[in-house]
């Protein structure tokens, strides 16, 4: 018999431990090389384990056990013959029933009590309550009222009683976990504040309407409202870069590039894939990326690598409904933009009332390093890009700028 043993691979630098998720296959199955055998949650992110041969396996840890990395998981004999499971199971021989008769033993009766019945102690306590027996759901034999049922009654007040009240306690995944504690930090370790603005998308749904057809056909990919915020944000990081910037010590370090976290709605939680250098993306560069991201993070194949390392972040609560919300600050960076529901309301234009598609945006930021002029300057310009996005993202040419 040859078993080798299977330990937990290290998902990232800084990760020690990892939480068996969900069990792929069963103790004693017959696994092939690189078959996916469990899923186990990192603080950053849920990868799948591959098994490192073939063979029978015998598992080692329970869903929801705590592992250390190098810890040994499973086990699985190599030297196990894979079943056939192609031959016809024989036939098992035919046997022939025999008729037993069984005479009915005479069986006491039990004595019974109609359904809402109390016993007499649960009466007292209901009489006390003033509550009818009636209206109660007994738990004892024939729905009889105990005396527990009558202590835990409570006169209605008005109210329907006997409705399901039942409740699940489950265990948050490891990654949940790491997100609660990174958002009590941010709260707790940050002088953070928010500023608001309002955008008028009339521009940007202009070029959306007019070219997007062609944008979908020549890249294969949609154009979208996170490619014009990913360009207008990149934009007003340059003209601000404090807000692209983090604290480390007593040090202050600012980037001269915009690695761009996206929060996205995850099956196991919130993650922030990063687009890098996203400056440097044209529309398609950011649309393609954003994609490619969305799809691995909610198809659990997202790695620690591509989440880690922003300088700052765009949050969507749109796409939920979310008209005005107050987004936490994703540590250690400094500054996260959140995108609410787009909805049309009477604005003033130039002295007029029109219908226009308008959205709310909130910056918040960390006040210890970024000032009200900072804050305040960078979503105006923000703004200013998106009600003006032909000349300040697309240098009034929208065709090269997409790429058509």
């Amino acid at each position: 018999m040859s078993i080798l043993e299977m330990k937990v691979p290290s998902p990232g630098e800084s990760i020690t431990e990892v939480e068996i998720a969900t069990w792929l296959v069963k103790d004693g199955d017959y696994v092939e090389k690189d078959q996916a055998i469990a899923e186990v949650d990192s603080d950053k992110a849920t990868l799948e384990l591959p098994a490192e041969a073939s063979g029978i396996i015998t598992l080692k840890a329970e869903e929801g056990d705590a592992v250390a990395v190098g810890q040994v998981v499973c086990l699985i004999d190599t030297s196990a013959a894979k079943p056939s499971g192609s031959a016809p199971a024989a036939e098992a021989p035919k046997v022939e029933e025999k008729k037993v008769e069984v005479k009915a033993e005479p069986v006491a009766t039990a004595t019974t009590y109609a359904s809402g019945s109390a016993s007499p102690a649960a009466k007292k306590i209901l009489d006390e309550k003033n509550i009818s027996a009636s209206t109660i759901q007994g738990t004892g034999k024939d729905g009889r009222v105990t005396k527990e049922d009558a202590l835990n009654a409570v006169p209605s007040m008005g109210t329907p009683t006997g409705g399901p009240r039942g409740m699940e306690r489950k265990k948050m995944s490891m990654l949940r976990r790491k997100v609660a504690e990174r958002l009590v930090e941010a709260k707790n370790t940050t002088a953070m504040l928010t500023t608001f603005n309002e955008v008028n998308l009339t521009e940007v749904n202009k070029l959306r309407s007019e070219f997007k057809d062609a944008f979908k056909a020549k890249h294969n990919v949609s154009l979208g409202f996170m490619s014009f915020f990913t360009k207008a944000v990149t934009r007003a990081l340059e003209l601000f870069p404090d807000v692209n910037s983090m604290i480390d010590g007593q040090d202050q370090i600012k980037f001269d590039f915009a690695d761009i976290s996206i929060a996205v709605s995850g099956p196991k939680g919130l993650m922030v894939p990063v687009v890098r250098n996203a400056e440097l993306l044209s529309f398609r560069g950011v649309e393609a990326e954003i994609k490619r991201l969305a799809t691995r993070a909610r198809d659990g194949q997202i790695t620690v690598d591509e989440m880690t390392g922003g300088t700052f972040t765009i949050t969507n609560g749109g796409v939920f409904g979310s008209m005005l919300s107050t987004p936490i600050i994703n540590p250690p960076q400094s500054g996260i933009l959140g995108m609410h529901n787009i909805i049309e309301r009477p604005v003033a234009v130039n002295g007029q009332v029109v219908i226009a598609p308008m959205m709310y945006i909130a910056l918040s930021y960390d006040h210890r390093i970024i000032d009200g002029r900072e804050s305040v300057g960078f979503l105006v310009a923000v703004k200013e890009a998106l009600e003006n996005p032909m000349e300040l993202l697309m240098n009034n040419d929208p065709k090269k700028a997409l790429e058509l």
